[in-house]
């Protein structure tokens, strides 16, 4: 079962032409709806540094005590203004988990990212 702060391999199809790319990605759907639906929500990890600093964007940097848990292998920035929805059976494997401080930290990027007070 996959739970909401897990770090995940995801087929994930494109959104301006056919296909898709296996991508990092992190679980940011509640796990009630994870247990019992057939899609979660989650947002891709990427290492384009470019949009570190902006708030609706998450750092991840394994070399620091937060960041270890992540299973990722460099310092990646997760986009919280990027939420997609895929059918669960997309997820190729659990790499690892964010930190309750990385997950904190998540959830104020997606709070600005959606405008949420």
């Amino acid at each position: 079962m996959i739970r909401r702060g897990d770090v995940v391999i995801a087929d994930i199809p494109f959104t301006d032409v056919a296909g898709s790319k296996a991508r990092s990605a992190i679980i940011v759907q509640n796990d009630r709806d994870n247990q019992r639906l057939r899609k979660t929500m989650i947002i891709p990890i990427t290492g384009n540094l470019r949009r570190f600093g902006d708030p609706s964007h998450l750092l991840i940097d394994p070399g620091t005590a937060e960041g270890a848990s992540a299973g990722i292998h460099g310092r990646s920035i997760a986009s919280c203004n990027n939420v997609f929805t895929i059918e669960q059976t997309r997820i190729l494997q659990v790499i690892g988990h964010l930190s309750d401080v990385l997950k904190a930290k998540m959830n104020d990027c997606l709070k600005v990212a959606l405008e949420i007070v």
